[in-house]
């Protein structure tokens, strides 16, 4: 774990880290949401009227992970490699994961995140006509590979 924040220099002012000097090496990293819903709207889900919420949500994420940077003020514009949304209807929601890779000089961890999140919000703005009290919970990174900081695997709840 870094002792200081990176995206602030020594004058405390933020700033876009320069990883000018980073070697550009493969980095992947995935991401998942969950969105809690009614057993009313899980039914409703293959019916509605503006399409396949999964498909439409798999088309967001995958567009958000690519405009990261518009969105995240030091977040680097990436070439992403490979960018796949996965959602899946499981007991009680609908499970999200998001993967993104690159061959660059700093890593994938916010898009991947930024891809989760906007899947998980398109399924709630695909389904909010039947139920306003919808939640979305645990947008969390699950794993990351390549870069200096090397490996992480986010360690199952308790």
């Amino acid at each position: 774990m870094s002792e200081k924040l990176s995206h602030y220099d020594e004058s405390g002012q933020a700033h876009m880290v320069d990883v000018s000097a980073k070697p550009e090496t493969r980095r992947e990293a995935v991401a998942v949401a969950f969105v809690e819903l009614s057993e009313a709207v899980l039914a409703a889900l293959p019916q509605n009227p503006k399409g396949d919420p999964l498909e439409v949500a798999r088309f967001a994420g995958i567009q958000a992970a690519k405009r990261t940077s518009e969105l995240i003020p030091m977040c680097h514009p990436l070439a992403l490699s490979f960018v796949d949304v996965q959602a899946t209807v499981v007991a009680g929601g609908v499970a999200i994961e998001a993967t993104a890779a690159t061959v660059s000089g700093t890593g994938v961890e916010m898009e991947a995140m930024v891809a989760a999140s906007i899947a998980a919000l398109t399924v709630y703005d695909m389904t909010k006509a039947l139920d306003k009290g919808i939640r979305i919970r645990e947008v969390v990174l699950v794993s990351k590979s390549g870069g200096k900081s090397g490996e992480y695997r986010r360690q199952p709840s308790k």
